[in-house]
């Protein structure tokens, strides 16, 4: 389990709770996500790129084919088994282990990647070891991808659901803004780029419940027994505001670090 105060109030969760959902209903970016990254020069042949946080290998596993060797890290042992799953024909290696005890050799990697989860990390002790394990002008590639409430009526309705379940979570109410980087960051880094873009997802009622369900203020967070009567409601209003299939606005966002030589 973690918890931090900054974060749902504090209230505990847990990755591995849904990793099984996760592996089903999370591996949603389009594919404008990806080729926005490559247009970068990143995460493609030649390089070696460590993704923290890689939960069920989403990243490495929709970039392989860009041809850049693969380490995946993540502090839930559940999420690493569907990750090692889901890519038994790709050369990715996969270690269950907490980001702050990083403990590769230095400039091991070209890229670190670190999608959906910066934010989990203790940055005061991550920071030098990225600098450490990162080659001469190495780069840190912050990524997200949220919908927005605000600006699309079934999010919203569903994230409004979220809230009557767990009132103290935390992750709602996005609108498109640029991705923040810890201040620490600024003495061996460079921010060189960033970008917010708009994208559309497609779900049906059932893939947009599962992804609902896998996120941290549902699934990771709530006793089995709320989850059920969560699911339930979640799936009648689907019923009532959205036709079997539909797209949901989203934006993603990318923020780009270069080490300082």
């Amino acid at each position: 389990m973690m918890a931090d105060k900054a974060i749902d109030q504090g209230r505990p969760f847990d990755w591995g709770k849904v990793s099984e959902d996760y592996a089903r209903f999370r591996d949603i970016y389009p594919k404008e996500f990806y080729e926005r990254i490559v247009e970068r020069n990143l995460c493609v042949k030649g390089q070696r790129v460590l993704d923290l946080g890689t939960g069920t290998g989403v990243l490495p596993r929709n970039m392989y084919q860009y041809g850049a060797k693969w380490v995946g890290v993540d502090i839930a042992e559940n999420q690493i088994r569907e990750a090692k799953r889901l890519s038994k024909d790709m050369d990715i290696d996969y270690i269950t282990m907490s980001v702050e005890d990083l403990d590769f050799p230095e400039g091991s990697f070209d890229v670190v990647t670190a999608c959906q989860c910066f934010w989990y990390f203790d940055h005061q002790k991550i920071m030098p070891k990225l600098y450490r394990i990162l080659d001469r002008e190495g780069r840190i590639l912050v990524l997200y991808m949220a919908w927005l409430p605000f600006e699309d009526k079934i999010a919203g309705a569903s994230e409004e659901l979220v809230l009557k379940y767990n009132p103290g979570w935390s992750g709602g109410g996005e609108t498109m803004r640029p991705i923040q980087i810890p201040e620490c960051y600024s003495e061996k880094f460079d921010l060189v780029y960033h970008e917010e873009y708009p994208l559309k997802v497609h779900f049906t009622r059932e893939t947009w419940n599962g992804r609902m369900k896998a996120c941290r203020g549902i699934g990771a967070s709530l006793p089995e027994r709320e989850i059920v009567l969560w699911e339930q409601e979640h799936r009648r209003l689907l019923e009532k505001i959205a036709p079997e299939e539909f797209d949901i606005l989203h934006y993603g966002a990318m923020a780009e670090l270069k080490k300082k030589c």
